[in-house]
Order: structure tokens, then C-alpha cells, then sequence
């Protein structure tokens, strides 16, 4: 794999902070030629170090004011039983991020829904119908204190 220098880091924390910039105005951020930016960004890409680059968009304003955190344990510790939970949450387009975490639960799910009946149709119906599920902890975000930070490198 290869070895990040200066340039790549800066590139990186730009993109991160700024995902629309041209390759031009990058190049000037990063202090490199235009030509040298594009080769290094597509090299981030190509090897990874860049997985996409997405709009961020706000949640209610396209109507997904609640925020959930759903713990979730799993009846059996089997591969088989993880696979299977981890094939069917992917399913569920309300789940935005589903962690094996290790602790009290096996998974921790961030859910994204309207509001609390939204929630609890999508409980009943779907969450505790997903393979192996024997318990659910379910706790509703008051605050949104710190979202989708940049990472710190």
C-alpha cells in the first residue's frame, strides 16, 4: 500500500472539508500544479484512500427529522447468525450505518425515519422481524451534538 507524503494528506483534508472543489482551485489549496493534482486525486481514488464523494443533505428537510440509535442482540454468536442479520439490515433503506459492536449489544444501527410512529411502524414491522433478533434497546437523539465529523489525520 502506498505511503502517504504532505501533498496527499493536504489533498485529502480539502476534499474532505470541500468534496466540490475543482481540480484547479485544489491545486492552488494544495500548492501543486493542476496536472499534479488530478494524477495524485485519481491515485487516491484508485487505491482506495478516497471511497466517493457524496452531497451531504438535511435530514429535515427532506422529511427524516428523527434520529435513532437501535441496539441490537442476536439470539445465537454464530457466523451464520451474524451474516444473516448483516444481509437483511443492509435491506433496510431507513438503516444508515450497522456496526458488530462489542458490549451490551452485538450491533449498533443509526436509523434515520419521519418521527416516532414512523419508528415504531418500522420496529414492529421490520426490525424485530430481522434474522436472529431476540432483544432491541431502542434510544431517540434529543441533540444532534457532533454529525459525520472529518476524520482526524
Amino acid at each position: 500500500m502506498t505511503v502517504l507524503d504532505r501533498v496527499d494528506l493536504r489533498i485529502l483534508r480539502a476534499l474532505q472539508a470541500e468534496g466540490r472543489l475543482s481540480n484547479a482551485d485544489l491545486a492552488a489549496k494544495v500548492n501543486v500544479s493542476p496536472a499534479t493534482c488530478h494524477r495524485r486525486t485519481q491515485r487516491l481514488f484508485d487505491e482506495g484512500f478516497i471511497t466517493g464523494v457524496r452531497a451531504e443533505v438535511a435530514p429535515g428537510a427532506v422529511g427524516l427529522g428523527a434520529l435513532v440509535m437501535v441496539g441490537v442482540v442476536l439470539d445465537r454468536s454464530t457466523p451464520e447468525s451474524f451474516a444473516a442479520f448483516e444481509g437483511a439490515a443492509l435491506e433496510l433503506k431507513e438503516v444508515l450505518d450497522c456496526n458488530l459492536v462489542a458490549g451490551d449489544f452485538d450491533y449498533l444501527l443509526k436509523i434515520r425515519v419521519r418521527d416516532m410512529a414512523d419508528f415504531n411502524k418500522l420496529h414492529g414491522q421490520k426490525l424485530i422481524a430481522l434474522p436472529g433478533v431476540r432483544q432491541t434497546r431502542t434510544f431517540f437523539v434529543m441533540k444532534e451534538v457532533k454529525e459525520n465529523a472529518r476524520l482526524p489525520f
